[in-house]
């Protein structure tokens, strides 16, 4: 259950609930927060997350329902660590190889950002469907794909996805999106 929970956190590169606010991001820079439930075979978790992302930083943490931090991962000057609530560290200058060596199995650490905002990360090939809104419904990439079920529609910004490849399922419900200051 600790490695589900770990592997969600590090899928979705979290825990006050905020109001969103109604002005758009600015770049790519964003401050989220959310719950998340996270399924394989037949293990699950669920909990809350915040993720503060920028161009040249990440500080990603997951807690339970009940706010006892799970891990964290960060990510400063391309060197990625995750840190389990069991004392465990892990660091890697590859996002996904740290998923591989902490859990055990691959996780899309490195797309994640990209996809969170309905786009496939660069340099890759991706797949991107869009509904008659003009907004992503369904992107594919390197495996891995991802369902946009909800949106705040005043600005374009997903508020539930599911995250799937093989037998693992994330369902992510973003409570409030922000620019970082």
């Amino acid at each position: 259950m600790r490695a589900l929970a770990a592997a969600a956190l590090i899928a979705l590169a979290g825990c006050a609930t905020l109001p969103p606010p109604q002005a758009p991001l600015a770049g790519d820079a964003f401050e989220l927060t959310g719950r998340f439930a996270a399924r394989q075979g037949a293990e699950g978790a669920s909990g809350r997350i915040q993720w503060r992302h920028t161009a040249t930083d990440d500080d990603l943490v997951v807690s339970n329902p009940v706010g006892q931090g799970v891990a964290r991962i960060t990510r400063r000057d391309g060197i990625y660590t995750l840190q389990t609530a069991d004392d465990r560290r892990f660091v890697s200058s590859e996002a996904d190889d740290l998923a591989a060596r902490a859990l055990g199995w691959p996780l899309p650490v490195s797309g994640l950002s990209d996809w969170l905002r309905g786009r496939p990360a660069p340099g890759q090939p991706g797949r991107v469907e869009r509904g008659a809104d003009g907004e992503p419904r369904i992107l594919e990439q390197d495996g891995w794909r991802i369902e946009y079920l909800a949106f705040d529609t005043e600005r374009s910004l997903p508020t539930r996805l599911r995250v799937s490849r093989g037998d693992l399922e994330i369902r992510l419900s973003i409570e409030s999106w922000t620019t970082p200051r």
